[in-house]
C-alpha cells in the first residue's frame, strides 16, 4: 500500500472541518456508447474469448407467367468473430497501525481502498473501451477498422477549428453526420426515439450546449438568436425522431487524425422500424439476434473484493474484473469526427 498519513501540530484552540478535499476527477460519458450505457454483464470469470456469430443472407426470386422447373434460393453465408477477455486486477493491503494513521485524518482506509481500486479499474475499462487494451489487434472503438472518419470541412467562410467555426455551420454538419449514420443503417424513416451518442472533450463538446449561440440567419426559428449549436441539433433531429445526447471524455483531446481533437458519434443500437405489411427487411427478425452496434463484455458488474488475512494482523484486499475491449460490431453506426480545436 502507498499511503502517506504523517504527524501534524495544530494550534490549540482552533477548529478542525471534518470534511476532506478529495481529488475529483471526470465522471466519463463515454459508455454511452454502448446499449443502455453499460457493459453486457455476461462473461464467466475464467472465460477467456468472446465469439459472436454473424449470417448474411442474398435473397432471389424468379418471375415468370408459367411454372419454374429451377428456382433461385436464399444464399446464407456464416461468419465468427472473436475478441479476448482480459482480468483487471489491484490490490490493497494495509494493517492496524495504518488504519489508525489515516482515522487521525478522519479517513476510513478501508474504504478510502476500496474506492480507488474500483475507480482505478473503471478508468482502465474506459481506456479499453476506446482504445482497446491491445490497440495492434484492432480492439477499443477509436480503432474499429472500419467505422467513418471524417475531418471536419471549413465552414462557409473558412474556418476549420471548433474554436473558430460557425455555430450554424457546425449544427447543420453534425446534422450530416447523424443522418449519414442513420442512412448507413437503414435506419432512415424510423418515427419512435433512435438514440444518437455524441462523445468528445469538454472544450469541444461543451460549448455546442452552452454558449455557441447560433446567429439568426442561421435558424429562423422560434428562439432564433438565444439557442446554440447543440439545441439547434436536438430540436432538428428531435422532429425526425431522432434522440441526440451529448457526453464527454476529456482523454478524447488530441486523438484524432494528425493530432486533432476526437469526437465520437455513434447510434448504439439497431431499432427495429416495425413495417406493418410487406418487409424487405424480414430476415432481421430471425431469432436470436443482437442489435448493439458497439459491445462491451464483463463477468460483473462491479469489482470482485476478494480480502485474505495477512500475517502480523494485515489485511489484502485484491479487487478484479474480467473485460473485453470496446468492440464495434457494426461500422456503419460508428462515425470517428476529426475536429482541431485551434
Amino acid at each position: 500500500m502507498s499511503g502517506y498519513f504523517p504527524s501534524v501540530a495544530k494550534v490549540t484552540p482552533s477548529y478542525s472541518e471534518p470534511g476532506l478535499i478529495l481529488t475529483w476527477t471526470q465522471v466519463t460519458g463515454a459508455f454511452e456508447l454502448l446499449p443502455g450505457g453499460n457493459m453486457k454483464t455476461t462473461l464467466g470469470q475464467n472465460d477467456k474469448f468472446v465469439y459472436v456469430s454473424a449470417l448474411d443472407v442474398r435473397t432471389d426470386a424468379g418471375a415468370a407467367q408459367s411454372a419454374f422447373n429451377l428456382l433461385p434460393s436464399a444464399t446464407f453465408s456464416a461468419s465468427l468473430y472473436s475478441t479476448p477477455t482480459y482480468l483487471l486486477a489491484t490490490r490493497a493491503i494495509y494493517d492496524h497501525h495504518q488504519v489508525a494513521d489515516a482515522a487521525e485524518w478522519n479517513v476510513s482506509l478501508p474504504k478510502a481502498q476500496e474506492l480507488g481500486s474500483r475507480q482505478g479499474i473503471f478508468q482502465f475499462a474506459r481506456t479499453a473501451l476506446l482504445y482497446g487494451i491491445n490497440p495492434t489487434n484492432g480492439e477499443g472503438l477509436l480503432n474499429s477498422a472500419n467505422a467513418t472518419n471524417v475531418t471536419l470541412p471549413p465552414d462557409p467562410w473558412g474556418n476549420d477549428t471548433t474554436q473558430s467555426y460557425d455555430n450554424g455551420a457546425m449544427a447543420f454538419w453534425l446534422g450530416e453526420q447523424v443522418q449519414q449514420c442513420a442512412a448507413n443503417m437503414f435506419m432512415s424513416g424510423k418515427k419512435a426515439a433512435l438514440k444518437v451518442t455524441i462523445a468528445g472533450p469538454q472544450r469541444v463538446v461543451m460549448p455546442w450546449i452552452t454558449y455557441d449561440i447560433v446567429q439568426v440567419t442561421s435558424y429562423q426559428r422560434e428562439g432564433a438568436g438565444t439557442e446554440n449549436t447543440g439545441t439547434v441539433l436536438q430540436n432538428i433531429l428531435g422532429k425526425a425522431g431522432y434522440e441526440v445526447e451529448f457526453t464527454f471524455d476529456d482523454t478524447l483531446e488530441g486523438k484524432g487524425a494528425g493530432g486533432t481533437d476526437m469526437v465520437v458519434l455513434s447510434i448504439p443500437e439497431i431499432v427495429d422500424l416495425n413495417p406493418v405489411d410487406i418487409n424487405t427487411n424480414e430476415f432481421a427478425e430471425l431469432m436470436p439476434s443482437i442489435k448493439d452496434v458497439n459491445a462491451m463484455y464483463t463477468d460483473m458488474v462491479a469489482p470482485r473484493k476478494i480480502s485474505t488475512p495477512i500475517p502480523d494482523g494485515g489485511v489484502n484486499e485484491r479487487y478484479e474484473q474480467r473485460i473485453t475491449s470496446g468492440w464495434n460490431l457494426r461500422p456503419e453506426g460508428l462515425f470517428l469526427l476529426s475536429m482541431p480545436y485551434t
